[in-house]
């Protein structure tokens, strides 16, 4: 079995090891979506990665409602994030966009409009905005009509994701956000082509996934999906019967590689008793499965590879504290805490301050 410290080939982006950098949204862009230019140098301190999957980057204005938040929908923003990507490439990194609809799990004070989602739902409790924490709203159903610019929304942050020098992208497909929302049965109730059977709740993902892929190539496209249990309310009541044909979908589309957020009974953000569906969907997705959801040492990452159901895995909030954690991983040195408090500050509190071994040493 491969180490995880082996190179392994994402598509067309060679990775130097397989301890990936999981998508975090920090929080640190302006009001207008525009990254600052801190970003270049947090990002460039985690270059080390396998490879690096942004932060979730809104497709458009009204697809991003967390305050802060980048974007991919304007000239502005392409031009802020291109010292981002070079600063990665520079520190001899691989970086990827996240592409992001959030659909009802935003707020209208911050999409300046009502969100949109599958069908007419709400999620439970407070949505974050510039103004605090506000109740969400119910979402307006997406009009089989106004598909088609949702697809072209993907396809203009593609191309924009591209122009920035990303070496690919990331169609965020998990965490109870927009196409999640499609996907899963406790909050899709359309009775169009796009509700109703899993073919059918299926089909939004494959439209976005064959868009995106038209544009940036299959081979540098990924997606992620969360395939077991609750996720910020949504939920489905079978979720084999969806996920399972969801990544032979995927499979057959010929992306690079499937992400997969698994949360188990005893997960610090987000916990649930549905067995896992990754060893099902290894079944039958051919490309390289990366497996996410609270890994913190070598030797849970290093377990998952030798079972031979994932090719790499990726870390979220262990990579947040640690600008350097494969290094950290395989010298088996102490890690950094992360302090939840500045998670989604606006400065550089606990976003580029965190040491690397050699500070420490010093």
């Amino acid at each position: 079995m491969p180490s995880l410290f082996d190179p392994i080939d994402l598509g067309a982006i060679r990775a130097p090891n397989r301890v990936l950098m999981a998508p975090l949204t920090r929080g640190r862009a302006d009001r207008q979506a525009v990254p600052q230019p801190i970003m270049a140098e947090y990002y460039a301190q985690r270059a080390s990665a396998g490879l690096i999957i942004s932060e979730a980057t809104g497709i458009s204005r009204g697809g991003l409602g967390w305050p802060y938040a980048p974007g991919l929908w304007s000239d502005e923003q392409v031009e802020a994030w291109a010292p981002v990507t070079k600063a990665v490439h520079d520190a001899g990194g691989r970086i990827v966009a996240q592409l992001w609809h959030m659909g009802r799990q935003g707020h209208s004070s911050v999409y300046e409009a009502q969100p949109v989602s599958s069908s007419a739902t709400a999620t439970k409790g407070q949505a974050h905005t510039y103004d605090g924490k506000k109740d969400f709203e119910v979402a307006r159903p997406l009009t089989t009509d106004e598909i088609p610019a949702l697809l072209d929304d993907y396809e203009r942050a593609t191309r924009n994701a591209l122009a920035a020098g990303f070496d690919g992208v990331q169609v965020h497909a998990a965490n109870g956000y927009l196409i999640d929302q499609f996907l899963r049965d406790n909050a899709n109730f359309r009775d169009d082509r796009y509700g109703g059977s899993p073919e059918n709740r299926i089909r939004l993902l494959r439209e976005v996934a064959e868009r995106v892929a038209s544009i940036a190539g299959a081979d540098r496209t990924s997606v992620r999906l969360s395939p077991n249990g609750d996720s910020q309310g949504v939920d489905d009541s079978d979720p084999a019967s969806v996920f399972v044909p969801a990544a032979k979908a995927l499979s057959d589309i010929g992306v690079a590689f499937l992400e997969l957020r698994e949360p188990g009974p005893d997960g610090t953000f987000g916990k649930t008793d549905v067995p896992k569906l990754s060893p099902q969907i290894r079944e039958v997705f051919t490309p390289p499965l990366v497996l996410n959801s609270d890994y913190f040492t070598a030797e849970e990452a290093q377990a998952e590879l030798d079972k031979g159901v994932a090719d790499a895995i990726s870390f979220g909030r262990t990579f947040l504290a640690n600008p350097d954690l494969p290094a950290r991983l395989e010298r088996g040195a102490p890690l950094n805490k992360d302090d939840m408090r500045t998670w989604y500050s606006q400065g550089p509190e606990g976003y580029v301050d965190y040491p690397a071994l050699e500070q420490v040493a010093a």
